[in-house]
């Protein structure tokens, strides 16, 4: 497995060895071990699986407290996925990194605990995978809203399609500081 670093730190991208002949393929999707190597030991409690459409557009989500590090990748199409740093006192605070996940290019995206994240379908059509390190509590369930100007989020895709949650969903700048994730420099 490969790992890959994005711009904001913490958010890491897997690249799996894909072994495949003229049957099909094989992939390690998810390996323990491998990711405690790169200092990462999640513990996932709850795994979500969603179909979407091209343009939808899903965040961008947090819980807090009881924040959620999410695993994410794509098992049918393709989606732009973006985190957000909202962690209160984090030097990295309202930045964003983004990854393209697809069925063809089988990575992995991990969106550690106290980041909001959010995906916009690319393809006719998206399958998307979960893995969570903290069940769905909602009374924690928050958001920020996708195209907030402080956060400027390049989309590739403007003209989108939300849940109602979603378009409703506040400015980061409108959020109460208590709603918001704080960062720890042990966890970063």
């Amino acid at each position: 497995m490969k790992f890959i670093e994005t711009d904001l730190p913490g958010c890491l991208v897997f690249e799996p060895r894909v072994f495949g002949d003229e049957r099909g393929f094989f992939f390690e999707s998810f390996n323990h071990d491998k990711l405690a190597e790169h200092g990462l030991q999640p513990n996932f409690v709850q795994g979500n699986v969603s179909s979407s459409r091209r343009g939808v557009l899903r965040g961008l989500h947090y819980q807090w407290p009881k924040p959620q590090g999410k695993f994410v990748s794509v098992v049918e199409g393709e989606v732009w996925d973006v985190a957000v740093d909202i962690r209160r006192g984090s030097p990295t605070f309202g930045r964003w990194t983004a990854v393209v996940l697809s069925a063809e290019n089988k990575r992995h995206f991990w969106i550690p605990e106290g980041f909001a994240h959010g995906f916009v379908t690319l393809s006719e059509r998206a399958v998307f995978t979960y893995l969570c390190t903290a069940t769905y509590y909602p009374a924690a369930d928050a958001s920020v809203r996708w195209d907030d100007p402080q956060l400027a989020i390049d989309w590739p895709i403007r003209d989108v399609q939300l849940s109602d949650k979603d378009a409703r969903a506040p400015l980061l700048a409108d959020i109460a500081a208590e709603r918001l994730p704080v960062y720890s420099p042990a966890s970063a």
